[in-house]
């Protein structure tokens, strides 16, 4: 099985703040937009992502530290699975990271007009025609369908956001292409009707939990998408036009001459979309980085001084 806190390369008894730094360094080197070429860059980051996902939950990583759960958040079985209806833990296969658990299923029903026969010899009261009382067998039940399977589908935070299809394989090997439904959020449910198990009266149901995964540097705030973006202080004093990334694909932003850090800018319509179809928008907080070599600017500066005054606002 695999360990998470090797996986990131941090120790068991490493901080919050050491794993959320161990995570974002390796998932800026690995993330699939810097690496087209390389397929086996996009499985690593998945996995890095999803033990960063696991540790990053106090209860998740006490969970699995005390041996409770898998790598995938999963409860292990000790004695081997389910309770009838098949064994548990059946991976769905596939780079969507499908699995399905099996709950109490499969045991046959009761048939109770046997058990009233065997007490009262086959006689006793018997009900009017049509009718099952104590004397009569009551009719078959309908045959059983098979039974309900659970997967939970990883999807990428910008997948989620934009919506775009996810292809998952199932517990007898088809794959499907998952449309995600609108709203879709952490812990949405999608019900895939006769997609579990056969049996005699047709096929059981699917259910399929869907998992966002985090993502390196977007942030989602209720139906929006928030960026940290940083720019040169010659962009914040002249403006610029700078490569913004968004979830659908990198854009072009305007950068107004004067721009501040903590200045706001917004993109319409690069959210997370709402139940009703319409999406959110991404907000992007500008971060204004000085130049590591200061020489240059310290001399083009030297004998000039700020006058303005801007903690008046704090009262200090």
């Amino acid at each position: 099985m695999a360990d998470p806190y090797s996986i990131l390369g941090v120790a068991r008894t490493a901080s919050d703040k050491d794993i959320k730094s161990a995570y974002r360094t390796l998932a800026k080197k690995l993330h699939p937009d810097a690496n087209k070429d390389n397929p086996k860059a996009s499985e690593k980051f998945s996995e890095v992502t999803n033990a960063y996902d696991l540790l990053s939950d106090k209860d998740k990583r006490a969970q699995f530290d005390r041996g409770e759960i898998d790598m995938d958040g999963n409860p292990k079985m000790p004695f081997g699975g389910g309770f009838g209806g098949g064994g548990g833990g059946r991976s769905g296969g596939g780079f969507s990271g499908a699995q399905d658990f099996r709950g109490f299923g499969g045991a046959e029903e009761m048939d109770l007009g046997d058990i009233f026969e065997g007490l009262f010899g086959g006689g006793g009261a018997r009900s009017q025609p049509g009718g099952a009382g104590f004397g009569r067998r009551p009719p078959p039940p309908p045959p059983r369908k098979g039974a309900n399977v659970n997967y939970k589908l990883n999807v990428p935070f910008t997948d989620a956001a934009s919506r775009r299809d996810q292809r998952i394989t199932l517990a007898d090997g088809k794959t499907i292409d998952l449309k995600l439904s609108a709203g879709v959020e952490e812990g949405t449910q999608m019900r895939l009707k006769g997609k579990g198990d056969p049996g005699p009266g047709g096929n059981g149901d699917a259910t399929v939990t869907i998992h966002v995964q985090p993502h390196a540097f977007f942030r989602r705030d209720g139906y929006d998408v928030r960026l940290d973006l940083p720019i040169t202080l010659d962009e914040a004093i002249h403006g610029a036009k700078v490569k913004v990334p968004t979830v659908d694909g990198a854009v072009m932003l305007t950068v107004a001459p004067g721009s501040s850090s903590g200045m706001v800018l917004r993109l319409k319509g690069k959210g997370f979309s709402k139940k009703n179809g319409q999406r959110g928008d991404q907000l992007a907080t500008v971060e204004i980085v000085l130049p590591e070599d200061m020489t240059d600017l310290a001399k083009r500066l030297e004998g000039w001084k700020d006058g303005g005054s801007p903690r008046d606002e704090l009262g200090v």
